[in-house]
């Protein structure tokens, strides 16, 4: 009965792993700080060339920004962000 299940459960449990693995690449580029401060310096680049408008780059900057400071932050309370 249990190999009858595990043959049953093979997709489902093949989309949940990868769906793990999803989860992990989107929490460490979250919290990577070296990948925020390269898109800090892409960002800014982009407006020096003209590619974005002002408001845009103060917007994403913002969001980059703050997304640095959370994860200093956490870092400093001993907590690991990601």
């Amino acid at each position: 009965m249990f190999l009858i299940d595990n043959i049953l459960l093979a997709p489902l449990n093949g989309v949940i792993w990868v769906g793990k693995k999803i989860n992990e690449v989107i929490e460490k580029e979250f919290s990577d700080e070296g990948l925020i401060k390269e898109k800090l310096m892409q960002l800014q680049m982009r407006f020096e060339m003209d590619e974005i408008t002002e408001k845009e780059y103060n917007t994403q900057e913002k969001e980059l920004l703050d997304r640095l400071d959370d994860i200093k932050k956490a870092k400093e309370k001993g907590y690991e962000y990601d």
